[in-house]
């Protein structure tokens, strides 16, 4: 079991973080913490309490080199410095004094015991982890400082209102638009039934895992390996699917390959299915941002108020982008008023789309065309927006 006090990270430089700190007296929670450090590949620091620093020694009169001090005076502390905080509940009450700060996770093991809430309201804790329900969650927590990511990648999934509402078209403009600024970008096809993005980007025979190989993934997949085994496209990473037999790729999987996508920072686009199972949920799940291409029909305006139905019951941030030619009495903010939900805007239309895709040349390509000024607008803003709440972006 966890428990989220609140969301914030732990502020964070570039470059690898280092490992954890650990701060417990009970030898059985300390092997198993460093059991789940091992398995997220990190290295802790590990006390009884909170680390002190102790002033430098006061120079020889002799003129005879002394020995450092492990910390020298008015330097930081491992609890101030490191990216994670791992305090056992045994020494929630000898934490209780230090200097507040974020990434702080008390560890217990006691699901009955309520009194551990309090404790880590006392202690400034971001969560409260029980063991051993919390494992999965708490290396996937360790890994991300592991691998250093400062901030997780901005994941925008795109669906369709209804069939051949354009979602494909647009998740590959906002990936090829994404990667032409310079962010690492991944694009994800979370369709199995939709034919393969890898062809809509013309690379259906380039070297690279697709997800059948990821079907029996377990536990933590690796951010650096999964993104050096996919195809690169266009200068942007491609996960799609292959032309052989359907294969069904488990919700765990699916939780794993996206938790990895999203540690390596960056901008992660899925295409994803109008139809939700377990698989789709845990995609929905870790989108920051979820974009409704609607044609701007009553027809599919109905059919797109059943798919933002279902959609929002696990996705708190849905939009609308609406895509012309317009039924009489509709425009984009009719469309997004009838839906309720925010307007991205107007997806243009781009002459020349189906020759360009014809000629294995993806949507967004041309970078003064309608379709890439648009994503390119949508990427800007809602960097701007991740960069002003401190969440996640490149």
């Amino acid at each position: 079991m966890t428990g989220t006090i609140t969301h914030d990270p732990p502020p964070t430089a570039g470059g690898r973080q280092g490992g954890p700190l650990i701060v417990t007296e009970d030898t059985e929670l300390l092997d198993d913490l460093l059991r789940l450090c091992a398995a997220a590949g990190a290295t802790p620091e590990v006390h009884h309490s909170v680390p002190v620093t102790r002033p430098s020694p006061p120079p020889d009169p002799t003129g005879a080199a002394t020995s450092p001090a492990p910390a020298a005076s008015g330097r930081r502390t491992g609890w101030e410095t490191a990216p994670l905080v791992l305090v056992g509940d045994d020494a929630a009450r000898r934490v209780r004094g230090a200097v507040r700060r974020r990434g702080v996770v008390l560890v217990g093991r006691d699901q009955d015991d309520s009194g551990i809430w309090q404790r880590a309201v006392e202690i400034g804790a971001d969560h409260v982890l029980m063991l051993p329900d919390g494992e999965q969650w708490l290396v996937d927590r360790i890994a991300d400082v592991a691998e250093g990511v400062g901030r997780p990648a901005l994941t925008v999934g795109v669906i369709g209102g209804r069939g051949g509402a354009g979602a494909s078209t647009l998740a590959c403009a906002l990936a090829v638009t994404s990667a032409r600024e310079g962010l690492r970008s991944l694009l994800v096809d979370a369709d199995p039934m939709g034919g393969g993005l890898d062809v809509l980007l013309g690379g259906e025979t380039a070297d690279g895992l697709r997800w059948p190989a990821f079907a029996a993934s377990r536990g933590r997949v690796g951010g650096g390996a999964l993104e050096e085994s996919l195809p690169e496209l266009h200068s942007l990473r491609v996960l799609s699917w292959d032309r052989g037999d359907c294969v069904a790729v488990p919700a765990q999987a699916v939780r794993a390959v996206l938790a990895a996508a999203r540690r390596r920072g960056g901008t992660v686009v899925v295409d994803l299915p109008r139809r939700i199972d377990d698989g789709v949920a845990e995609v929905l799940a870790q989108l920051d941002i979820g974009i409704l291409v609607v044609p701007a029909e009553l027809r599919a305006v109905a059919a797109a108020g059943r798919v933002a139905a279902a959609v929002g019951m696990v996705l708190r941030d849905l939009r609308v982008a609406v895509r012309g030619p317009y039924a009489s009495g509709l425009d984009d903010r009719e469309v997004a008023r009838l839906l309720g939900l925010p307007l991205v805007g107007e997806v243009p239309v781009e002459s020349g789309l189906l020759r360009a895709t014809e000629s294995r040349r993806p949507p967004g390509t041309p970078s003064r065309g309608p379709l890439a000024r648009f994503c390119r607008g949508f990427w800007e803003r809602a960097l701007a927006e991740t960069d002003g709440r401190g969440g996640s972006g490149s």
